[in-house]
């Protein structure tokens, strides 16, 4: 019964989530324009003016599109992440949210529940947008697009994590917008998804100290190396313990005796 209980709930919070991005398609395209922008016409551009050397996983010379797609599929994972965490801050506040906490299942699976259902939702967008770049000619291995599906999942869920913690200290909608402008363009831009570790070190080696170090890049990298059918065992130890980091906090602070709503008051106080 138990068991019963929890995939009710599980299943529950997937549709939900799904009908929700069914039923709000301009999400769906505005997931998809910021990457095809980057594919169709920055990549042009930098690809006259940024030289590429044989870098794993690459086994040739590339073409910038073909190194930054894995990029710009982390790109729609963070922007997800971020915007599921959105949704959770408007639950909370509309209400929806504190009927959801208050159920006897524990505030972890809950949290669980919400993190796998945006999952599930950006690597949907992943897939379509990996299919326009196809036609655009970035062509990884065929088996690269089954084999990266267990990177997506590990970098979604470490990136979705994230969104939830700032969503746990979130106490006004209005307020989250400026709080993913301060996460979201940092990570993106200091990290490997558009220009090599070794460019960006003849340019500023404290910024490739920061991007290096940077969880985002580490997803990045993940993703890269599983589409074109390799591993890279330190991206995926560093995207593991980010993900036990992100989520543990997340849970600490959605916690009412232990957490940021202790301290400030949350959906139990105020229900």
């Amino acid at each position: 019964m138990n068991a019963t209980l929890h995939w009710r709930c599980l299943r529950a919070v997937i549709v939900r989530e799904g009908l929700r991005f069914v039923h709000q398609r301009e999400r769906f395209f505005a997931a998809l324009v910021r990457p095809l922008v980057w594919l169709a016409i920055f990549a042009v551009g930098f690809r006259a003016v940024l030289g590429l050397s044989i870098i794993p996983p690459y086994e040739t010379y590339i073409l910038y599109e073909d190194y930054v797609t894995p990029g710009l599929v982390a790109m729609i994972q963070l922007f997800n992440g971020m915007q599921s965490s959105l949704s959770m801050v408007y639950d909370r506040e509309m209400g929806s949210m504190k009927t959801l906490l208050v159920s006897p299942l524990p505030r972890w699976y809950l949290l669980v529940c919400k993190l796998l259902a945006s999952v599930l939702v950006s690597i949907a967008q992943v897939y379509v947008f990996l299919a326009i770049a196809w036609f655009w000619g970035v062509q990884p291995p065929e088996l690269g697009y089954l084999a990266v599906l267990p990177a997506l999942v590990l970098s979604g869920l470490m990136l979705g994590a994230l969104g939830l913690l700032l969503s746990s200290f979130i106490r006004q909608l209005e307020n989250f917008a400026g709080v993913m402008n301060f996460v979201i363009f940092p990570m993106f831009f200091a990290s490997s998804a558009l220009y090599p570790l070794w460019r960006i070190r003849e340019g500023s080696p404290t910024l490739a100290w920061i991007a290096g170090i940077n969880p985002f890049t580490q997803a990045v990298e993940l993703i890269r190396f599983a589409l074109y059918l390799q591993f890279n065992g330190a991206a995926f130890l560093a995207v593991t313990a980010c993900l036990a980091l992100f989520l543990g906090g997340a849970i600490l602070a959605y916690d009412p005796g232990r957490g940021f709503w202790a301290r400030r008051g949350g959906p139990a106080e105020q229900g």
